[in-house]
């Protein structure tokens, strides 16, 4: 397994001060790495743009195709499409250490980055929470458009809200009968 994640790694030591692109493809045999029940396989193609600098090395990742999923309500495998675009940063420090989510530091003797891991997880924070086979999609699409009617709620009743008329301002014409034995309590 080591060897077919070394295929993900990307040679810093030697690289020049400049733009650098690398192209990769994304297939069954990449998510089987992982061993993620979450994507049964995929064909995507990633595309990786660094950005080296004396400090920092820029990682732009590009990924369009699609992986293969389960559809929680029918349990049938579908292709989603995906297009994901994110931006790692690595800079050199003292120590290796995971800063944030997008930066990292490392020590100047680094020889390479394996960016495999990157790739999986930006894949797969790109799916959606809820995975409906394409006809789902379109039926729940449907019924939404038919509970769009608009619902309107008064604390009072319509003779209080509408009926500006009242001579005395008595508050008890709109109330209920049910209640005037509780208020004769007093």
């Amino acid at each position: 397994m080591e060897k077919k994640l070394r295929e993900y790694e990307i040679g810093i030591a030697k690289l020049s001060d400049k733009t650098h692109t690398y192209a990769f493809e994304l297939n069954d045999a990449f998510f089987e790495l992982f061993g993620s029940e979450l994507i049964l396989g995929g064909n995507l193609l990633a595309n990786v743009t660094l950005d080296k600098t004396e400090t920092l090395l820029t990682f732009h990742f590009d990924i369009k195709g699609h992986v293969r999923l389960t559809c929680d309500r029918s349990l049938e495998e579908f292709d989603q499409p995906l297009e994901v675009q994110q931006t790692f940063r690595i800079k050199y420090g003292p120590e290796n250490a995971e800063l944030d989510d997008d930066l990292w530091q490392i020590t100047s003797g680094t020889q390479s980055i394996n960016i495999a891991q990157h790739l999986y997880d930006y894949i797969a924070l790109s799916l959606p929470m809820k995975k409906l086979h394409p006809r789902f999609v379109q039926e729940m699409a449907e019924e939404e458009e038919d509970d769009n009617d608009i619902l309107i709620y008064s604390s009072g009743t319509h003779s209080q809200a509408g009926d500006e008329d009242s001579e005395d301002g008595d508050d008890d014409d709109g109330t209920d009968p049910r209640w005037d034995a509780l208020r004769n309590l007093n």
